[in-house]
């Protein structure tokens, strides 16, 4: 029987690897293919199929993260730390914020609505040109701190590599589909966060931010607080081989 090299470098750590490419693959694979689908079955058609492939693989992924994530080498433990169970909490709040009103219309999400390409300029698109990505550095340095465990650093490079390659090749989408006026919007926005602000290429406007989609995040987090200990405990009870 093959042995791994380190006892501590367990197989589920090649196991979260590979299910993050197979979500890759199937997420920005679907995301490229959108032009080409979208005028064979529509739009409405497109995004019920690319849910139902995306959200599956999600889910798993998960579930799988939640089942494993004491695993492997305990690289450090600061849950006893005064002050740092609030500072994961706060920054996965903020991290919530980046990652999902990023899409405002969830009748477009549903396909209620017809769903469309959108070139945003407003709102946390001001801050950063991509905060799903940023919202997901943030999500892996806080979970990364609170657990501190070799599983969740490899989880967390592979959703953060993922995530930069997703910066390039939502880039190149928009530019391909807008043109000139993305290369427009690219020079008034930035990638890093603030450095149009700071640059003086774009300014706050603050009422943008009273929006539905940020209350419903904020009510979202309240009530993933509440839950986080009963999903913890579903998750834990799924059964697979994997």
């Amino acid at each position: 029987m093959y042995m791994l090299p380190n006892p501590w470098f367990t197989s589920s750590h090649f196991v979260m690897l590979g299910l993050q490419l197979t979500f890759a693959i199937a997420h920005s694979g679907g995301a490229a293919l959108r032009p080409w689908a979208e005028k064979y079955i529509g739009p409405r058609l497109y995004r019920i199929l690319f849910a139902l492939v995306s959200l599956p693989l999600a889910v798993i992924l998960i579930v799988y993260f939640f089942q494993h994530r004491y695993d492997g080498l305990q690289l450090w433990q600061v849950q006893g730390v005064p002050g740092v169970k609030i500072l994961v909490w706060v920054l996965s709040a903020i991290s919530f914020v980046f990652l999902y009103p990023a899409t405002f219309n969830l009748l477009e999400i549903a396909a209620i609505q017809k769903p469309q390409v959108h070139l945003y300029e407003t709102g946390i698109i001001r801050i950063t040109r991509h905060p799903q990505m940023f919202g997901q550095v943030i999500w892996c340095i806080a979970h990364t701190l609170w657990l501190g465990t070799s599983f969740t650093l490899v989880t967390s490079m592979g959703l953060i590599l993922h995530h930069l390659f997703g910066v390039w090749h939502g880039d190149r989408r928009l530019s391909d589909r807008y043109g000139e006026a993305f290369a427009a919007v690219k020079q008034r926005t930035s990638i890093v966060p603030f450095q149009a602000i700071l640059d003086g290429r774009q300014s706050l406007q603050w009422h943008e931010f009273l929006r539905p989609a940020y209350l419903g995040i904020t009510i979202f987090v309240g009530l993933l607080w509440w839950a986080h200990p009963l999903l913890i405990e579903a998750t834990s009870k799924v059964q697979w081989s994997l």
